[in-house]
């Protein structure tokens, strides 16, 4: 191989790697890990065992990926906080037959005015990692942990769901 060619090849890996989108890559168990301890800082919220509905769309293979994810970390009980949390996968479209769930986590992509919509028919507050859900009204608490971790809450949706948090809790977060 020439000393050039592989100059060459080089400079190709080099300018792929740069033309590359630079995007943080976000990590659900990390993510899930916030929200499970987010939600026992609310008055009168989950503790002990407690079933975590994850909402994904199955037309969208990211909302199935990061419902995969989420599931896989849950497995047969996630402990984060005060809680446990096991998950249980629904369909966006199933949501209004939705029951047994104490929280919903809402996956990037769904139709999330919809989800929001039957959450605070059912009363349930909504947790998801795109601050477009908080932002919409549909999420109640959006969750980051990357690059830091951040933690989001929706006072309208909050309140159309019932949920207060603890002064604690509130001095940590953003509210919108």
């Amino acid at each position: 191989m020439s000393t050039r060619y592989k100059t060459l090849t080089s400079a190709g890996v080099l300018l792929l790697a740069l033309a590359a989108p630079v995007v943080g890559k976000a990590d659900p168990v990390k993510n899930l890990g916030v929200a499970g301890r987010a939600l026992t800082f609310m008055e009168n919220g989950p503790n002990g065992a407690a079933v975590l509905g994850v909402v994904y769309d199955p037309s969208k293979p990211a909302s199935v990926a990061e419902k995969n994810a989420i599931m896989g970390a849950l497995g047969g009980g996630f402990s984060a906080g005060a809680v446990t949390l096991t998950g249980k996968a629904i369909e966006a479209g199933d949501l209004g037959g939705a029951s047994g769930v104490a929280a919903l986590y809402v996956t990037g992509g769904v139709n999330y005015a919809a989800v929001g919509a039957a959450a605070k028919a059912k009363h349930l507050v909504t947790v998801g990692s795109d601050p477009a859900c908080v932002n919409s009204g549909a999420c109640v608490m959006g969750v980051s942990t990357d690059p830091k971790v951040d933690i989001i809450v929706n006072r309208a949706a909050a309140a159309a769901v019932g949920a207060t948090f603890k002064a604690a809790f509130r001095m940590m977060i953003h509210e919108v």
